[in-house]
């Protein structure tokens, strides 16, 4: 693997009691890129994050790093090397303000989230920091906001800041626009595309629209194995694809133009 990946899987395999979740799974993730993993419900497409951040071990197979073979870490270890996965559901704590959310997660990444007797004073210093972030992400008028009260879309722009306070270098986005109207989902995809720049992202995501509109490279998961990888345009025309997603090869997935043959 050359330097030019920061990521990539070799053979990976997940089975449960003689259920194949992930199926011999090679996957290359380029630097800076931001690479789509689609595909069906059931597709295997969490199982392979849960992979790939130690919360399942693998069956068979190798997950490299920047070139290290990180196959048999800790969650723990992996995360320090720079993989932070941001899930599916918001994960923000709703009675802290979305500022101190932020330098919750600031005080994490600097090995001091257990000092609970230091006065708040002594946090100041992270207050700049935890600005800076939440400006990146938009949300610089809401810093003293609770949390609770934003609303979802907003929720998720502030997990997007918490992930950068721990400094990633690839970014594994669940489903990040699950769940939200047509406004959110806009601004967070644009927000995705913003906070890409210098970082590497790798996203599971069910919104053809989202993908097609950020997306480097797209990997197609069906059964838990590979059934297509490349640009959008050329994985979006592939029968295969769209048997997968459609049940039938005569139609096209959003944001193709359906063929003379098509029945749309």
């Amino acid at each position: 693997m050359s330097a030019e990946f920061i990521l990539e899987t070799r053979g990976l395999s997940k089975e449960f009691k003689g259920f194949i979740a992930v199926n011999n799974v090679d996957l290359k993730v380029r630097r800076g890129h931001i690479h789509a993993l689609i595909g069906p419900n059931g597709a295997g497409k969490t199982t392979f994050f849960n992979l790939l951040t130690k919360f399942l071990p693998p069956t068979r197979g190798t997950i490299l790093f920047n070139e290290a073979n990180i196959t048999t870490e800790k969650p723990a270890q992996t995360a320090r090397r720079g993989i932070v996965r941001s899930f599916q559901i918001s994960a923000v704590f709703p009675h802290m303000t979305v500022l101190e959310n932020v330098r919750a997660a600031l005080q994490r990444n600097l090995g001091t989230s257990f000092a609970f007797w230091k006065p708040e004073s002594s946090l100041h210093h992270l207050h700049e920091r935890a600005r800076q972030l939440l400006d990146e992400v938009d949300l610089g008028s809401f810093a003293d906001e609770m949390t609770v009260n934003l609303p979802y879309g907003r929720k998720r722009a502030l997990e997007l800041a918490t992930t950068l306070a721990l400094e990633p270098e690839l970014m594994l986005l669940d489903e990040p626009t699950q769940g939200m109207g047509h406004e959110d989902v806009d601004r967070v995809t644009q927000l995705i595309k913003k906070v890409s720049q210098g970082r590497t992202i790798l996203m599971v995501e069910h919104n053809m629209n989202v993908v097609s509109s950020i997306a480097d490279r797209i990997t197609v998961l069906q059964r838990g194995a590979i059934i297509a990888d490349g640009p959008y345009a050329e994985v979006s025309a592939n029968p295969l694809v769209i048997e997968a997603y459609m049940g039938t090869t005569d139609t096209a997935l959003p944001g193709e133009q359906p063929t003379k043959e098509s029945t749309v």
